[in-house]
């Protein structure tokens, strides 16, 4: 079993940078960084498997996932934050075919999440 826990979320003005990480009992060939706003449905916004990494383009340019194998962990790292990335964000991880659906329902292991509030 995998467990995964989210932290390094928190309140931040406009234009602030956070770094959220997403510590693993051990890592799997695809994670991923989902999102979930009020009232919204939960969005996948950035995957990474063997090596790659993709993005949505609501946060393309502006976050940036990586992994670090030895300590078992993903991160995101968010940069330039705007009021409509406010959301509770969520890491997941699954067999290579999740980085192709980027379905949260195909998700193998998934956290509880870490809030993010952005501030204008």
């Amino acid at each position: 079993q995998v467990q995964l826990v989210e932290s390094g979320g928190g309140s931040v003005q406009a234009g602030g940078s956070l770094r959220l990480s997403c510590a693993a009992t051990y890592t799997l060939w695809c994670m991923l960084w989902f999102r979930q706003a009020p009232g919204k449905e939960r969005e996948g916004i950035a995957s990474i498997v063997y090596g790659s990494t993709t993005y949505a383009d609501s946060v393309k340019g502006r976050f940036t996932i990586s992994r670090d194998n030895d300590k078992n962990t993903l991160y995101l790292q968010m940069n330039s934050l705007r009021p409509e990335d406010t959301a509770m964000y969520y890491c997941a991880a699954g067999p290579p075919s999740l980085c192709r659906t980027w379905r949260w329902a195909d998700a193998d292991y998934r956290g509880q999440g870490t809030q993010v509030t952005v501030s204008s």
